[in-house]
């Protein structure tokens, strides 16, 4: 699947702005047949639940209804038209004009229909009917439950088995695109690159649909200059004097391919790319051939009133913040970011680990997770196969392209060592290796539950990749109790896998801004500042550790509890993007730490 973009070819219109907006009613269902009645309103791109102020939209679980009108002009009627959304959380059926054209189980990829059978010229009627209910066969994972009152009504739950606010809508752009009726599908790039040469072949393999008899591909520089040419829906074309795409200093080449059929172009699209190579070597995580340190962050997209929504200006604020901080890394934490967020991190040089949504895949979940939580029966009960599947299908489709990501995570914080976990991750790691082009390495995020002694998965894995909470939710406000069991835990998972690199993709500490102690006080942010010293000084220690990633960029939102105070308070920065006290210390921590070389 393609990004939207506007060619000699092709035209992008935009859906985007004040949308019709109804909870769906039990007792008397919308008809799709009919426009929608309702009075309220709802902004797109952006989730429903904080726009909505009263807490009948905020904590609404089942269905709710988008709708807006469109027009279509006479000259578009005889292309192939396409109703593209970039997301909708968490399940949809999109209507036009009453009719049904689609239906999509996942909240974070895009989807889409073709449409010209089902619009007219002049005005026509977009309606999506939305569920942002979770269970047992979803991703993210929740459980769900509904009962039924005397007089019809029924009463819906919902326990998220993850610690972020289930935000849902339609979060990102929603668009109409154009293309001829032979087009071009999906564009896949790869390539073989000698790093002591300097030169690369690049092969673009091409689908397209329709009548065609010739693809032609043209390789361009960063100032749209020719630097190689081909043709066939295989191209292998030779560029010399390669310029690398580099962690921090990104360079991107473009990908023109045109469709032609008797001579003429039917069809014209150029892809985005950058040349690099990924690779794990022993302990070391290379990037074109150098020991790579990750430096950074997982994030949430989480804003203010947009909640989920795609907020572009933020996209952009955090970016800026993580070269200001020293970061080179993030990781998509839970779930795909927003396409425009990906294409920001290839142009700014962001390294990315990139994750599905395949969260909460833990019985018995709790935030509270040094409390022990019993996960015997976590692979009889979830029926998540199918949704993982089609999550690291989409995901990897999407994003394949991108030189920013140099991962794959398939699943953060799931059951490693009950019955059932190595059957299932046998299966998705073999499944979602087939699907890259660039065969670049997987992971997964391994849960502090799971460690070393009961974990049976972890060797799977190309990078072994941990969240752990050793003085907080372990050996809360005792450091140097939190420093002994952290090089413990070390020595252990080296011990068991003395040829693979390790980084911490989660660690932190709540923290409320503005609150300070003399003692170690959990909540203050001395308490922050020493909980990364304590961290920082062991990771220093050893050579197998290629990388820190904290937990988390900025606060951001979560269910309503007694654990959390107006959400989670583990940021760097708080939700408005102000920093604490741990901000300086990790900015004056990783301006001295090189993004290649640190531990040789």
């Amino acid at each position: 699947m393609l990004y939207p973009i506007s060619t000699k070819t092709r035209t992008v219109q935009g859906l985007n702005g004040i949308w019709k907006f109804k909870l769906e009613d039990d007792l008397a269902p919308n008809d799709v047949r009919t426009p929608l009645e309702t009075n309220r309103h709802m902004s797109v791109p952006g989730s429903f639940n904080d726009q909505g102020v009263t807490r009948d939209i905020r904590m609404h679980i089942g269905y709710v209804w988008y709708e807006r009108e469109f027009v279509v002009p006479d000259f578009l009627l005889d292309q192939r038209v396409v109703l593209r959304l970039d997301a909708a959380t968490h399940e949809a059926d999109v209507y036009v004009n009453g009719e049904f054209v689609v239906h999509h189980k996942g909240g974070f990829v895009p989807f889409e229909a073709e449409i010209q059978d089902v619009i007219h010229s002049g005005r026509n009627r977009v309606s999506v009917k939305l569920s942002n209910r979770l269970d047992y066969t979803s991703l993210p994972v929740g459980n769900y439950s509904e009962t039924k009152t005397e007089d019809g009504k029924i009463v819906r739950k919902l326990s998220e088995n993850f610690d972020f606010f289930n935000y849902a809508g339609l979060t990102r752009y929603v668009r109409i695109y154009t293309t001829p009726k032979s087009y071009l599908e999906d564009i896949a790039i790869s390539y073989d690159v000698d790093l002591t040469a300097l030169t690369a072949d690049v092969k673009v393999a091409t689908n397209a649909i329709g009548e065609f008899d010739q693809v032609k591909v043209t390789i361009l520089d960063a100032a749209d200059c020719v630097v190689g040419e081909g043709e066939g829906e295989t191209a292998i074309i030779p560029v010399k004097d390669v310029k690398l795409w580099q962690p921090l200093k990104a360079y991107l080449y473009k990908a023109r391919v045109e469709l032609c059929n008797a001579g003429e172009v039917i069809d014209v699209y150029e892809e985005e790319f950058g040349i690099r190579t990924v690779e794990v070597k022993g302990i070391q995580f290379l990037i074109n051939g150098k020991p790579f340190y990750f430096k950074g962050a997982g994030k949430h997209e989480d804003t203010y009133i947009n909640g989920r929504g795609i907020n572009e200006a933020y996209n952009i604020a955090d970016i800026n913040l993580l070269r200001w901080m020293g970061a080179n890394s993030i990781r998509t934490s839970h779930y795909p970011y927003s396409e425009e967020m990906m294409r920001l991190c290839d142009r700014e040089g962001i390294v990315v680990i990139d994750e599905c949504a395949a969260v909460g895949m833990f019985e018995g979940f709790s935030v509270d997770s040094a409390s022990g939580m019993d996960a015997k029966a976590t692979w009889k009960i979830l029926d998540t196969k199918e949704a993982h599947e089609q999550a690291m299908y989409e995901l990897i489709k999407r994003d394949k392209n991108h030189a920013c990501v140099v991962m794959w995570s398939v699943m953060n914080e799931p059951d490693s060592a009950g019955p059932g976990a190595r059957e299932y991750f046998e299966h998705i790691f073999a499944y979602s290796r087939k699907l890259d082009p660039q065969n670049r390495p997987f992971t997964y995020v391994n849960f502090q539950i799971c460690g070393v002694d009961k974990d049976v998965c972890t060797d799977l894995v190309d990078v072994i990749c941990l969240n752990r909470y050793f003085g907080w939710y372990w050996d809360t406000a005792n450091f140097e109790s939190a420093e002994k069991h952290l090089i413990e835990d070390f020595d252990k998972w080296h011990a068991k896998f003395p040829d693979k690199p390790i980084m911490y993709c989660e660690y932190g500490a709540d923290t409320v801004a503005g609150l300070h102690a003399v003692d170690d006080i959990p909540f203050t942010e001395d308490y922050q500042v020493k909980y990364y010293e304590i961290n920082s000084r062991v990771f220093d220690l050893y050579d197998f550790f290629i990388g820190e990633q904290v937990w988390n960029f900025a606060d951001f939102e979560t269910k309503t509890g007694l654990n959390r105070v107006q959400g989670n308070k583990k940021g760097i920065f708080t939700r408005a993007r102000e920093p604490k006290a741990a901000a300086r210390l990790l900015r004056d921590r990783w301006l001295k730490i090189p993004d290649f070389d640190y531990k040789k």
